[in-house]
């Protein structure tokens, strides 16, 4: 989500220059290989996005082939257009934090500004323990002075005692920041604000009972609406959005985002990006098609929703682009 312009003289939100690209992109394919500056295909599955100034930070997992086995990857890229995207380097490449030697598994990465502190704030969802498994259900945090930056490992925890499985990371208009995490026991997901350092939880915003995952959100036209995804592992499922005239609810029912045969055309939530334009306000769905026994070659849907008046639909997918200063989408 977009957080607030910051003034021009912080260093730290100053867009590294870009690379000259080996390909030059005029539109989004949705399910297609998406080549970076250097062609290759990007690194960034179940991400977040960050807008400083003019320019766009997207932060994914990164499964490259050639990645070490025992190491996990975060990598960042920057683009000011939504389809040209440059890479700026993997801002986490470590082994464990947690038990040395065992495995674990680290995901959906979001990073968050923090203007008091003046630092970076990222959250992940960490598992880790004797075999593979998802039984710890932790968040933990890593910060760094700048946003593209060498992230360093702060803690890990279950936010507010409560398991967390999948999260997602929602800024408002005013700027406050939360975070949404997925909690088996209480068979629902969370909206809970952080700290006023963004280190921690701060406290429950709201609990919608709803066994989903994949939680975006965003506000637009004086409506929240929330997506989420059924829990079907890698497959994809019909995914589902509610919606509330404020965070703490009270939600509506769900309803589907798309025909429910479809499975979401393939993918499963990540998150929903507004764009404000100088003509209209464009809201993104960001998506993930997952293929799980060849995760570096997973791909993006991303695609302009039909939103308004409490509805939201995610359209068949098809090549598209966007005036980022107008805010207006065009299907090619």
């Amino acid at each position: 989500m977009p957080v607030p312009a910051l003034p021009p003289t912080l260093p730290a939100i100053v867009a590294p220059a870009a690379t000259q690209p080996t390909t030059h992109l005029s539109q989004i394919t949705p399910g297609a290989i998406w080549p970076d500056d250097r062609g290759k295909h990007i690194q960034a599955h179940g991400g977040g996005i960050i807008k400083l100034g003019d320019t766009y930070y997207w932060f994914g997992e990164d499964r490259s082939q050639d990645n070490e086995k025992d190491k996990r990857y975060v990598a960042c890229y920057t683009s000011t257009d939504l389809m040209n995207w440059t890479f700026r380097r993997q801002v986490i490449a470590q082994g464990t934090p947690l038990e040395p030697g065992k495995w674990w598994a680290l995901e959906r990465p979001k990073v968050f500004y923090n203007a008091k502190t003046r630092k970076y704030v990222m959250y992940v969802h960490i598992e880790g323990g004797d075999k593979k498994g998802y039984a710890r259900g932790e968040v933990a945090t890593y910060i760094s002075d700048t946003v593209d930056g060498d992230y360093q490992f702060i803690r890990s925890f279950r936010p507010l005692n409560l398991e967390s499985r999948d999260i997602g990371q929602f800024i408002d208009d005013d700027g406050s920041a939360y975070l949404i995490f997925e909690s088996r026991p209480t068979k629902g997901f969370y909206i809970a604000q952080l700290s006023e350092d963004y280190l921690d939880v701060a406290k429950i915003t709201c609990f919608i009972e709803s066994r989903l995952e994949g939680g975006a959100l965003v506000h637009y036209d004086g409506l929240y609406y929330v997506l989420g995804s059924h829990m079907t592992g890698w497959d994809p499922n019909p995914n589902m959005y509610a919606t509330a005239l404020k965070l703490e609810g009270p939600w509506s029912e769900f309803k589907d985002i798309a025909p429910p045969k479809a499975k979401t055309f393939g993918s499963q939530s990540t998150m929903l990006l507004k764009v404000v334009g100088n003509k209209t306000t464009s809201v993104l769905y960001i998506g993930d098609m997952w293929k799980p026994k060849t995760q570096w070659d997973s791909r993006y849907l991303w695609m302009p929703l039909e939103i308004g008046q409490g509805k939201m639909r995610l359209p068949e997918p098809r090549p598209w682009s966007i005036d980022m200063t107008t805010g207006v989408v065009s299907f090619k």
